[in-house]
Parts: C-alpha cells; structure tokens; sequence
C-alpha cells in the first residue's frame, strides 16, 4: 500500500494500519508543506477506505476563487447526509482546506461534532494556523514533513529526469518539496542565470551585476517564482541583509507597481547594501 508515494512513512504506516483493522476517524487533518504528498496519499486513502474503483461515494471540495465560502460548505453538509451508495463509507476530501472563512470553519464545525457514522472528512492543510482551535481539536492531525532528498532524488530517478545537479543545487530550490518540480524542468536555464547574478554579487562588480541582471527583466511572467529562488541564494550564500528587499520587490510588484522600476529598486538596494 501507498508504495508509489514518497516520504512520510509513519503516516503511511498509521493509515495502513486504520486500513486493515477497519478503524477509521470521522475526520482528519493532512497538514504540512505544499507538494509533499499530502492530497495524493489522501486520494489513495479514501479509494482503499471505499474499497471501490469508481470511488461513487467519493466527494472534493476546492475553494471557489480564493476562499472556500460557507455557500459551498452548506452544499457539502446536504451531500453529507446522503448515505453512502455503494462503500459503508462516503469520503470528503477538502482541499486546502486553510482557505476556508472563518464562517465557513464555524458551519463545517457542526459537521464535526455530529458527523454520520457513514462519514470519513480529510481536511488538506498548508497553513495550519488558518485552521480554528475548534476545528483541529475535533480531527486527528497527521503532520506531514518535508521529503528528504534521497526521496526527491528517486523521483528524478523514476520519472527519467536527467538534470545536471552540479550546475544548481536542486534539492534547495525544491526545498523538500515537488511543489516547484516544473520550475526546475521548465526554468533551468533562468536557474543557472540567477547563480551567476549571486556570483557576481560576490565579485562586487557593478557593470557584471548589472548585466546578470537581465535575468529578472527578461522574465516578467516568472518574477515572482525567480524571486523566490534568489532567496534561496541568498540565504545560502549569508547575504541576509538582501532577502527583505527581495521581499519588498516582490510585494511591489504584486501590487501592480511598474516592474521595471520594481527590479531597479531591488538592484540599486543591493548595490547599496554590499
């Protein structure tokens, strides 16, 4: 069981073991890091609760915009009480669960407290301090880590990702995690050209800073992404002092301030501070 999913054996340990004794929560939550498995082990979860391949009495909910609303929460409580069709249980995974209002949280908890015994909830968690204390004392906290980078490393293996590791430290960007996977398929060649503009910080040259830099105006629809990259470097390299004016120039620019002006500040700002 769950021998395609990577990381977090003592959790997968814990569910195989509610899997063969039958013994299942009404309600759990999957928290943890983005990209650390956590939707795809409870996908496979809820198929070997419901011990049916047309999963018929499987049930998502995903926010509506950027919140879950309390409209959609009320829909999922009338599915609720709907017995099962064909399974002795009904699963309901909601994810990112984190982006329900507080409103939301506050009918769900109604659910919670009461549920049919026919009833098994997962609750797909990226920030848990959005969760009410409320909510998380009525579920079983399955904390996910971060993968490790034998873990990672098996997925470049199983997935035929050949990727120079010499030339980025892949494990970094990927920080214990596959949410950014595409970014190092899709990107590599901008990864590489951040490298060089954090070396040329080194050499303190500001002609050769200048001409790395290029690197952020020619990529106006990945910024954000390369930001938070070059973080990563900084952070590596102890050059502390220049992560928060990245994190300004990030928020800058998603309040729709001139982008070019954006990069200028964050390189003068760095120039100054060397």
């Amino acid at each position: 069981m769950f021998e395609n999913i990577l990381g977090n054996d003592n959790i997968k340990k814990y569910l195989i073991n509610c899997i063969n004794n039958k013994n299942f929560s009404h309600s759990y939550i999957f928290s943890g890091n983005k990209g650390v498995g956590k939707y795809t082990l409870a996908k496979e979860f809820a198929k070997m609760i419901l011990e049916d391949d047309m999963m018929q009495d499987y049930y998502e909910l995903k926010p509506d915009g950027k919140s879950l609303k309390i409209a959609q929460i009320r829909d999922l409580q009338a599915e609720i009480n709907i017995k099962p069709v064909v399974s002795e249980k009904s699963v309901y995974i909601i994810d990112d669960a984190d982006l329900m209002t507080v409103e939301a949280q506050n009918s769900l908890l109604k659910t919670l407290e009461e549920p049919p015994k026919y009833v098994v909830i997962i609750l797909i968690v990226h920030n848990e301090s959005n969760i009410l204390s409320t909510v998380k004392s009525r579920c079983i906290n399955l904390h996910f880590n971060k993968l490790s980078n034998e873990d990672i490393q098996k997925y470049f293996i199983d997935n035929n990702l050949n990727i120079e590791k010499d030339s980025i430290d892949i494990f970094k960007v990927l920080n214990g995690s596959l949410n950014n996977i595409n970014f190092i398929k899709d990107d590599y060649d901008e990864l590489l050209r951040l490298s060089n503009f954090v070396r040329s910080l080194e050499n303190g040259k500001i002609i050769e800073i200048y001409k790395n830099a290029e690197v952020f105006y020619d990529n106006h629809d990945k910024i954000i992404r390369l930001l938070e990259y070059l973080n990563v470097l900084l952070f590596e390299n102890s050059y502390f002092q220049l992560v928060e004016i990245v994190e300004k120039t990030k928020n800058k620019i998603l309040m729709n301030n001139n982008f070019e002006m954006c990069i200028d500040y964050m390189i003068l700002n760095f120039i100054e501070n060397l």
